[in-house]
């Protein structure tokens, strides 16, 4: 998670749900991103880390491992997350935005939902030929185009502009249900996702304190998810006029707000030594 955000926009990089968003990934079912962040995990920086795997081989901690990886979370040279790369990159945030931003400049000129939805469809379209051209991971970018595809003929099919914002409302859903699982069955997503880049593995698992972080963590991630829904629930309710406020929040309540509620979710699950040393390195001496 896809922590490529999940981003309730069309075509917003998700955290891999096919890929590294709702869809990042290679064509060879592992991205260089991905491969990157495997190796990070064998041979990271520990500055930051907890304890490491004590040589756990369990099914549960490969099935764990493999999911952290192909999240499509980064990490820095010092074992820090990377919020940015992890959310997609300039160009995956982009992607998450403009076809939605189109959409809305077009729809706002013209009051003509045909050639709004076409104008989406095809800024989503451009990602894939600049992925081509960059040699780069099909993956995101095709999921992107078919976000946008499934957002645009529900649009065309009710005739309701709003409409086009309406799948995003059942994805955050979804993730919400399926963190909120995690949270109670005691495999909160932020342990899985950041346990192993801090080379914790699955040893969190047996320190109670570490348990109640992660879930802690997990509940500001589904924090951010259920506030988009708060408020864009609402404006999309108020149909017509409550359009360009819902488009604006989608956009800001995207991947802006994705980062922030990640990057909240790591500092409050810092292991105690990470955090005492962070507070060691920020005092004053003398």
């Amino acid at each position: 998670m896809t922590a490529h955000q999940p981003d309730p926009s069309p075509g917003a990089a998700h955290p891999d749900t096919t890929g590294n968003s709702a869809a990042n990934g290679g064509q060879d079912g592992q991205s260089p991103s991905t491969r990157d962040q495997t190796s990070n995990f064998q041979a990271g920086d520990t500055r930051d880390n907890g304890p490491r795997n004590g040589g756990e081989s369990s099914p549960m901690a490969g099935m764990a491992a493999d999911y952290a990886a192909k999240a499509g979370l980064h990490r820095t040279h010092d074992g820090r997350v990377d919020v940015l790369k992890s959310a997609g990159g300039v160009q995956g945030i982009a992607e998450s935005i403009l076809p939605g931003l189109v959409f809305l400049i077009a729809f706002t000129v013209t009051q003509d939902l045909t050639p709004s939805l076409v104008a989406a469809l095809a800024s989503a379209a451009v990602f894939t030929v600049v992925r081509l051209v960059q040699r780069r991971p099909l993956t995101q970018a095709l999921a992107g185009v078919v976000g946008v595809g499934i957002s645009a003929w529900l649009a065309n099919t009710t005739g309701k502009a709003e409409d086009f914002y309406l799948p995003g409302f059942f994805t955050n859903g979804a993730y919400i249900i399926a963190m909120v699982i995690s949270i109670f069955v005691k495999w909160p997503v932020a342990g899985l996702l950041f346990g192993f880049i801090r080379n914790e593995g699955l040893d969190w698992r047996k320190e109670p304190a570490r348990v109640r972080a992660y879930q802690l963590g997990t509940w500001i991630i589904v924090g951010v998810l259920a506030l988009r829904l708060l408020v864009q629930v609402p404006l999309y309710l108020m149909g017509p006029e409550g359009l360009a406020a819902l488009a604006t929040t989608r956009l800001i309540m995207g991947a802006p707000l994705y980062i922030l509620g990640v990057w909240i979710a790591w500092l409050v699950t810092r292991p105690a030594a990470a955090a005492d040393a962070a507070g060691s390195e920020t005092a004053p001496k003398g």
